[in-house]
Order: structure tokens, then C-alpha cells, then sequence
């Protein structure tokens, strides 16, 4: 209770500061009161739903997840205003205090706030905070198809050109809206890549969550199938459970389900990709990140059927299992899949320019292609959202990746 009156207390005094920039700016009371409205309705939303309203498990339900959004929203606006409403004040107390023992007068006033710095204030403001609305309304819809040719002197010969599209993330538990979920599966059939591997996380807690969208993604195609991998949240750990059965038949149900949408779920095994002659072997494993995730996957388990001089691709939902585990393996890996971070879902990219997400300082690898010690990774930006129901610069992602033969010179 404490913690919830110290919260109020501070977000009230955010807002009456922030007030004080509206005044400056304008003279119409409706402005004030707007502001005053939704910034009350935003507060009461997010304590009602985080509280009475609050449902079990450390991921965020539908209702929580907007009520955090449009908080963080809201918040963003006052701290973004804030930071030029009390620069400004200092200086005006500095001046205050300097007329007092050095002026004619030697009272102590504060010059009148600038009015063109209060709108340039609340300028800068605006910009997170409609982009914030714009990611929650629009953004986690935005997919984007990321193609990539990756190069390689081993690939065996038949799959020079070989096409796969990569999806990871899904979350279904946190979709909304039915019409662009099925544009996203459309725009992936649209690639007619050769295979389709699905890197983990298909919901957020439990397999029922897939129910509402299990005919939209069994309609993803591909010629030489599609494969599918566990990720963290697939294991229903972050909600309790009144018998651990229930827990175990959920985690079944949700393998029932990926294998009625058509999905070959690889858990800790390995098969092979066949063209003619040639192969590749395909790995997928469970579950392995570092820290408090958890580490299920088993690498010399599922490589016990496949031989060390193999073209190797490889399904692992988290790529700190790249970093920690799959490099220095004595096994070389050509090609690993992982997801898991959405790119915080949060960041500014423009081709060529920037990258640039908070979870950098997380994950060393956190988006798109890297190479380390002529072993490559991709990290998908994830295909749905979690915990803030939007993106923002980072967009859902649908990764086609097309292996190619180096040309020796």
C-alpha cells in the first residue's frame, strides 16, 4: 500500500509540473482540463488493473499490458517536459537570488517562465509520446520481410539458392487484431521459400492461448515442410499452477498443437534437409539462456545422430546460448536461428546507419545477422509483442535468409 500512495504521489507531482508548461504555452482552461483527464483515467487504469483487476503470472495480461502502456506513454510526456521546465527553473531561482543581494530592490522574484521554451519543451515531448501511441496502434502490426544472402564454401551444392524464412516470437496470447495476424502469414507464403523454421515462444503462458489462431498459421506453406523449436515462455513457467500434471499437460497440448499446425517440433534432436545427394542437417534444441532462463537444451544430445563434417543449421530460441554455448563447440555450426529478445521492441534503425536498442546492453547479440569465427547467427526481431502492446523502430520481423555457394578465387 505504501509503494502504491509514494507512486501516486510522485505521478501527481509529475503532472502538476507538467501543467505548468500548458499554462505557459496557452490560455485556454479546456487544454488543462484535457491534460488533467487523461492523465487521471490513465493512473486509474493502471491501479485498477494492477491490483483488483490483477491476474496471475509475471506476464502481463492483455488489460495490464495497455494500462502499462499507456502509462509509460504519459510518463514519457512529463519526463521529457520536466527536463526543460526545471533547467529552466534553476535558472530562474539563480537569478531570483541574484537580484535579492544584488539588485536595486533587493526582493526576492522569479522571472516569468519563457514561453518558447516551454513549447519547445513540449514539442520534443510530443514526439515519444505520439510514437508511443503509434506502436500500440500500428507498430506491432508493421511487419517487415529482412532479406539476407549469406555465403558459404561448404554449402553442399544442391542448396546454392535455398530460401528459408525464419518467424520467432509469436505470442499469440497478445494479439488483437485477426485481419493483420493473417496478412503476416500471407506475406510469409508470398516469400516461397523452401522451408519454414519457427524459433520458440509460440504464446506467452499457456497452449490455450493458440486456439483463437491455430487455422491462421496452419496455413503457412513451404515445400520441404516446417520446423519449430521451444522457446522460454512455451514451458508455462511464469504463471502458477495448482498441480504440476496441469503444467505437464499444458506443455503437451502446446506440442499438440504445433504438430496440427503443421510444425516438426525438434527437442533436443536433429534430422536432415535432403536434396539429391546432399543434405543438411538440421538441430533444433530447447531452451537454453543464460542467467535466471531456463536450460533445457541439450546440444551434444541433439547432435548425436548427425556427423561433425555435416553443413549444420541450427534452432535455438535464445542466442546467448550462441554466445555461451554453440561457439566454442567442437562441432562447427554454419547457421544459427534464435529469437527471444524482440529487440526490446524499442529502438531506432535505419539501414546502413544506425541499430540501436536499450537491449543492447543485454544481449550482445540482439538483431539481425552476426558472424563469429565463420559461424553466422540470426536474430529475429520477433513476429508478435510482449509486456508493452506496441513497437516502436523495431519492427515485427519476417527473416528470409538464402544460402548461397562462395565462388573460390
Amino acid at each position: 500500500m505504501l509503494r502504491w500512495i509514494i507512486f501516486i504521489a510522485i505521478y501527481i507531482v509529475l503532472g502538476l509540473y507538467t501543467l505548468q508548461a500548458l499554462k505557459t504555452v496557452t490560455r485556454f482552461p479546456w487544454v488543462y482540463y484535457l491534460f488533467m483527464i487523461i492523465s487521471i483515467l490513465v493512473l486509474g487504469n493502471f491501479v485498477y488493473q494492477f491490483t483488483w483487476g490483477e491476474t496471475e503470472g509475471r506476464v502481463l495480461s492483455r488489460p495490464k499490458s495497455y494500462a502499462f502502456g499507456f502509462l509509460i506513454t504519459v510518463l514519457t510526456f512529463q519526463f521529457i517536459t520536466i527536463i526543460f521546465l526545471f533547467s529552466e527553473d534553476i535558472f530562474r531561482l539563480l537569478a531570483g537570488t541574484y537580484h535579492k543581494f544584488f539588485g536595486s530592490s533587493k526582493e526576492f522574484s522569479l522571472p516569468e517562465r519563457r514561453r518558447f521554451l516551454s513549447l519547445i519543451a513540449l514539442g520534443i515531448a510530443a514526439v515519444p509520446f505520439g510514437a508511443l501511441l503509434y506502436g500500440m496502434y500500428r507498430g506491432k502490426y508493421n511487419y517487415q520481410v529482412l532479406k539476407y544472402n549469406l555465403e558459404f564454401e561448404d554449402l553442399p551444392d544442391a542448396f546454392d539458392g535455398y530460401q528459408i524464412t525464419q518467424l520467432s516470437d509469436i505470442h499469440s496470447g497478445s494479439f488483437d487484431n485477426r485481419d493483420m495476424v493473417q496478412y503476416a502469414v500471407d506475406l510469409v507464403n508470398q516469400q516461397r521459400s523452401d522451408v519454414i523454421f519457427f524459433t520458440g515462444d509460440m504464446v506467452n503462458n499457456k497452449a490455450e492461448e493458440m486456439y483463437p489462431w491455430k487455422d491462421v498459421f496452419a496455413q503457412l506453406e513451404a515445400k520441404d515442410g516446417k520446423y519449430s523449436i521451444l522457446g522460454n515462455h512455451d514451458y508455462g513457467d511464469y504463471v502458477p499452477w495448482p498441480t504440476a500434471e496441469l503444467k505437464r499437460e499444458n506443455l503437451e497440448e502446446l506440442k499438440r498443437l504445433q504438430k496440427d499446425i503443421g510444425f516438426d517440433l525438434l527437442l533436443n534432436e536433429s534430422t536432415y534437409l535432403q536434396k539429391g545427394e546432399d543434405k543438411i542437417a538440421l538441430i533444433g534444441v530447447e531452451n537454453w539462456g543464460r542467467g535466471g532462463f531456463k536450460k533445457a537444451g541439450d546440444l551434444d544430445k541433439a547432435i548425436q545422430m548427425i556427423s561433425e563434417d555435416d553443413f549444420k543449421i541450427l534452432l535455438s530460441h535464445d542466442p546467448s546460448h550462441w554466445e555461451d554455448v554453440v561457439i566454442p563447440h567442437k562441432y562447427h555450426y554454419h547457421l544459427t536461428l534464435s529469437g527471444h529478445t524482440h529487440g526490446m521492441q524499442f529502438g531506432v534503425e535505419i539501414p546502413g546507419w544506425v541499430k540501436w536498442s536499450p537491449v543492447k546492453w543485454r544481449y550482445k547479440y540482439w538483431a539481425g545477422i552476426y558472424k563469429e569465427m565463420d559461424q553466422f547467427i540470426n536474430v529475429n526481431r520477433g513476429f508478435g509483442f510482449i509486456g508493452y502492446p506496441g513497437r516502436v523502430g523495431i519492427w515485427p520481423e519476417i527473416s528470409v535468409i538464402t544460402l548461397k555457394k562462395k565462388i573460390l578465387t
